[in-house]
């Protein structure tokens, strides 16, 4: 290698060191984001924060949280902040109510019958679903109450504080991060490489298909799910778009969801017939000489039929 070509490929390296990150990378980032107006916090990775702002800490946990860059994990204005940044830069970003949960529509306020929100919710600043729509109870006056279908945050301008604290490369991690992110708690997860046989057809000189066996590497993602997992909703009702996010962004093949079920005290489950189920001959003759009934006598009516 030349002189001059030695010093360009100094330069490149130079370069592609001071990029920083770049779409796709991941990042452990501890944030707290505000409402503009009245500094309202609505989301932190602090727990003191938290406790300060009197969120209920006992129903969250509070961790730097490892996002993808590129996956909408965070606001389109704090990604463009974090592309090109560095591990250990923070800083804050201003996020317009538009880029953040949208402007305020007043044509998303709605009068609706009082009767399509159950009793126990009927008092205003009450969460309620109507017609598959997620609202909050404004008013209600007789049969009548106003909902607004709007985000609690939609016309909110936020400001978003971060530090970004490292990159993540190892891949078990970024794969308990998005699941993190989707569902608000980090599952157990491995991923192993399993060798598998799959078959191809070819055709020979002479036309004829030929069926080719070869063995190949896959990666696969195993997912411990738990019972919480196993009842959120988001995961309910997207698991497919999730798992395939996970496969494309982590270059995996499979993922496959583990349902664990731990040992209990119970005993063994009845099966039919009150419980004789896997009896054997001489306990059912037992339990229908209890009963006083003559076994010999039911044998002989079941072999006439």
């Amino acid at each position: 290698m030349s002189d001059q070509e030695q010093a360009d490929a100094a330069e490149d390296a130079d370069e592609a060191e001071t990029e920083g990150l770049a779409d796709g990378d991941f990042v452990r980032v501890a944030y707290t984001i505000r409402t503009a107006d009245d500094d309202r916090v609505i989301d932190t990775t602090d727990e003191e924060v938290a406790e300060d702002a009197e969120i209920d800490t006992e129903e969250h946990e509070f961790e730097p949280r490892i996002i993808a860059l590129g996956a909408g994990h965070v606001f389109p204005s704090v990604e463009e902040a974090f592309i090109g940044a560095e591990v250990g830069d923070e800083g804050v970003v201003d996020v317009p109510a538009e880029d953040a949960f949208g402007a305020y529509d007043p044509e998303e306020v709605e009068t609706v019958k009082a009767d399509k929100i159950p009793e126990d919710s009927r008092y205003p600043g009450a969460q309620v679903q109507i017609d598959n729509q997620q609202g909050y109870l404004e008013t209600i006056i007789g049969g009548r109450a106003r909902v607004d279908f709007n985000h609690p945050l939609a016309g909110e301008d936020l400001e978003y504080e971060y530090e970004i604290l490292e990159e993540i490369d190892d891949r078990e991690e970024q794969a308990a991060g998005m699941l993190g992110m989707y569902l608000q708690e980090a599952p157990e997860v491995r991923i192993e490489t399993v060798t598998e046989e799959e078959e191809t057809v070819t055709e020979d000189d002479d036309g004829e298909e030929v069926v080719e066996t070869e063995e190949v590497e896959k990666d696969v993602l195993y997912v411990t799910a738990t019972q919480a997992m196993q009842m959120n909703q988001q995961w309910m009702f997207q698991k497919q778009q999730i798992a395939q996010d996970l496969m494309s962004r982590l270059d995996l093949d499979r993922v496959v969801v583990e349902e664990v079920i731990e040992g209990g005290g119970m005993g063994g489950l009845g099966g039919m017939m009150g419980g004789m189920g896997g009896a054997g001959a001489g306990d059912i003759e037992e339990a229908l000489e209890d009963v006083d009934v003559d076994a010999d006598e039911i044998v002989d009516e079941i072999d006439e039929e």
